[in-house]
């Protein structure tokens, strides 16, 4: 089967098409002034917290508070390979949200779904960063494999790499279906490029007031590139000479 990316860029709009033997399989389109927000990681304050229904509200700077649930707080996981993003890991015993905040406390968080109609934008507290091979989860210790990869002795090998490199107590990784065969120089680099990233992150949280953006998830095309390009597509191509140099340099 042929696979083939094709990236339209302007300063208004892109647009990004997946094909399968010339035939679109998937069409994602992305407007600067659309404001999404998944993927970014801001300095909340709780105005409520609610223990009937284990949540809190957090202003982070949105139309609407943003809802954050007992069980997206962050805990030691469980869940080995829960996805290659990152997302919700199963917490082994989740505390009672007014023993762990307050109102009025400052929170990072991270949304993980867009506000709709009447609802603010959902949040977590477990902060996920995804690279082109590696998710880094800061606030966790555990090393995972995407289920994805399925030869055991890869996994095995991968997952070894992995505790070898990452320093005790500087947060856990998932290693991406990209990964595979990922090298210890690659790994290395990606690792400590995205424990650089959230080291600033929390640099500008101590200076920021709450609420403030102080991490913007990668756009449409950068996160494209990051999340689906591999040696599985034939070609990719693009019609804007900036987007191109950027995706060389990504690559």
């Amino acid at each position: 089967m042929k696979r083939e990316i094709l990236v339209s860029a302007s300063p208004q709009e892109s647009w990004v098409a997946l094909l399968e033997d010339d035939r679109l399989v998937e069409l994602m389109h992305d407007r600067p002034d659309q404001g999404r927000l998944v993927g970014d990681i801001f300095l909340g304050r709780v105005e409520a917290v609610l223990p009937g229904i284990q949540a809190a509200f957090v202003n982070i700077g949105t139309e609407k508070a943003g809802f954050l649930h007992a069980s997206d707080l962050d805990s030691e996981d469980e869940d080995e390979d829960n996805g290659e993003n990152g997302g919700r890991r199963k917490s082994r015993k989740e505390v009672p949200i007014q023993d762990v905040i307050r109102q009025g406390q400052d929170l990072l968080v991270q949304v993980t779904k867009e506000p709709i109609g009447t609802k603010g934008p959902r949040l977590t507290t477990q902060i996920s960063m995804p690279g082109r091979f590696l998710v880094f989860m800061p606030g966790s210790s555990h090393v995972g494999v995407s289920r994805k990869i399925e030869e055991r002795g890869e996994r095995a090998r991968l997952r070894k790499l992995a505790k070898e490199i990452v320093p005790p107590g500087s947060g856990g990784v998932i290693v991406r279906t990209v990964g595979e065969e990922l090298n210890r120089n690659t790994f290395d680099g990606e690792f400590k490029r995205l424990h650089q990233a959230w080291k600033e992150i929390q640099r500008k949280a101590e200076t920021a007031e709450a609420p403030a953006l102080v991490h913007g998830e990668a756009k449409l095309i950068s996160g494209v590139i990051r999340d689906l390009f591999s040696d599985k597509f034939d070609s990719l191509t693009v019609d804007n000479r900036e987007i191109h140099a950027e995706i060389t340099r990504y690559v």
